[in-house]
């Protein structure tokens, strides 16, 4: 069978290199066997696994390479060309692979982004290949950028002069669409939802005067429902880009999962996210596995005191200041700081460099030993693996998603109009999903956890954020070391 094969000579492979990561015989035989019985397979991988999986993969690719297309992100496929390959080839294992949106002319491992997935699977190219996805939870928000449509003033420049006839019907409705999202800005360079007749005015008057130049066409192809639209705004040069981004790109691009083999991966430790945009697009999940580290397993020291504000109250930006400042005060090791409101984090940033001078730095890839790093929770599960692991991570809002974008605000009221409990759907499950990755380094440390967010103690889907912390021991008060 695939999977014994793959496991002996992963095994043989396993002898020659040194590797602290448990995992590698076990990965590689649960791939093989999804390969063999070519179904659809979710593997959990401990969180923040980094690059340790590539071995247990691609094992069983080497003996059956025509088997699977692989959709990797622009920095997985450098690695892999550029380090695993080399690997391989050292332990006499040959993995040959072809590259780009047409089909590979022999036996080759297919690699491909999410722009040439889409292409792929529009030309209905794939074939029998089954899909290899690592980061699945991720899919989502990757087919989402590919698929989006970008209008800026060149493109407007485009139309009129295609449709000289039309000019001052589209010079007008540019106008008006423009008044209409400066005066709605609360803040320079804000995003303003598009919605209401202005929009709905220009596609009727695209429709009449087709054909257009692209991105128009591509405009037009798009269903308002499904969609989600707001203006970027450029106040230095009084011009917006309107960005157009598909609500559920699984449910958009129907059949790209369904009813095809499917091999993912995840390392985020929660995978609520994925079995439910997976089950929104008709995707049944055959194979469930997780993997587990016991470093992970080791209880998480959580300062979490009761009776905190809560983030929309006027207290709390004072609140947390003072508490970030005794958590930091005399702290020897490296600080991160998650606070995803731009302007709560500058704030933040700001008041705690004037009380702890150049060690506070805002998402730094390069800090002082006893540096505190004010990040975005996303910057900071990108780029945990290139910053020394910290001491204790302060948590100072929880990454629930915020109405004020666009995209979540239009995701948000279908939900709505469904009668669903859009909190609970769709805000929260993201939430909880993003919680292992960020605080697995911390772990592996063997440092503390501040939760400085009132809502967590405050509200009753506070207890499922703690389920998320697990297993995790209450630090009561704070005492010198």
């Amino acid at each position: 069978m695939l999977e014994a094969q793959a496991h002996h000579r992963l095994k043989t492979l396993l002898r020659q290199e040194e590797s602290d990561w448990p995992h590698h015989l076990t990965l590689s035989r649960l791939v093989g066997r999804s390969l063999r019985r070519r179904d659809t397979s979710l593997l959990q991988l401990p969180p923040s696994s980094g690059e340790r999986w590539w071995l247990g993969v691609l094992v069983p690719l080497c003996l059956n390479p025509g088997a699977a297309a692989i959709v990797l992100t622009p920095a997985q496929r450098k690695w892999l060309l550029q380090l695993e390959l080399p690997r391989l080839k050292e332990q006499g294992l040959q993995l040959p692979c072809w590259q780009g949106p047409t089909p590979p002319p022999g036996h080759q491992l297919w690699i491909l982004d999410t722009d040439e997935l889409i292409e792929v699977h529009q030309n209905n190219l794939l074939g029998e290949r089954q899909l290899l996805i690592p980061d699945a939870d991720q899919l989502s928000d990757r087919l989402r950028r590919s698929l989006a449509i970008r209008i800026d003033h060149n493109d407007w420049e485009r139309l009129r002069q295609a449709h000289p006839v039309m000019d001052q019907a589209l010079l007008d409705l540019h106008e008006r669409l423009s008044r209409q999202v400066f005066q709605e800005a609360a803040r320079a360079d804000d995003c303003i939802r598009l919605q209401g007749g202005a929009c709905q005015s220009l596609r009727d008057l695209l429709h009449l005067i087709e054909p257009c130049p692209e991105p128009w066409t591509a405009l037009l192809a798009t269903d308002p429902v499904q969609w989600a639209e707001w203006a970027e705004l450029d106040h230095r040069l009084l011009q917006w880009t309107w960005q157009l981004e598909p609500l559920e790109p699984l449910q958009l691009l129907s059949g790209l999962l369904k009813n095809r083999p499917v091999l993912m991966l995840s390392e985020s430790g929660e995978c609520s996210r994925i079995e439910h945009e997976l089950s929104q697009a008709n995707v049944s999940i055959t194979v469930k596995a997780t993997l587990r580290e016991q470093e992970l397993e080791e209880p998480l020291p959580l300062y979490a005191p009761r009776r905190q504000p809560l983030p929309n109250t006027e207290v709390y930006a004072q609140h947390l200041l003072e508490q970030s400042r005794r958590l930091i005060l005399g702290r020897t090791g490296l600080t991160i700081v998650l606070v995803d409101d731009q302007q709560l984090r500058r704030q933040l940033t700001s008041a705690l460099a004037a009380e702890f001078g150049r060690r506070v730095v805002e998402e730094s890839t390069a800090p002082e030993s006893n540096g505190v790093i004010s990040a975005h929770w996303d910057w900071w599960l990108e780029h945990h693996e290139q910053v020394p692991a910290p001491e204790q991570l302060i948590v100072a809002l929880l990454p629930i998603a915020s109405l004020s974008s666009p995209l979540t605000a239009s995701r948000v009221e279908r939900l709505k109009r469904r009668g669903e409990d859009w909190f609970r759907t769709l805000l929260l499950p993201e939430a909880l999903s993003l919680i292992p990755g960020a605080i697995a380094p911390l772990r592996r440390a063997g440092g503390r956890l501040a939760v400085l967010d009132g809502r967590l103690r405050g509200r009753s889907w506070g207890d499922q954020v703690l389920k998320q912390l697990e297993p995790w021991r209450p630090l009561q008060r704070l005492l010198p070391d």
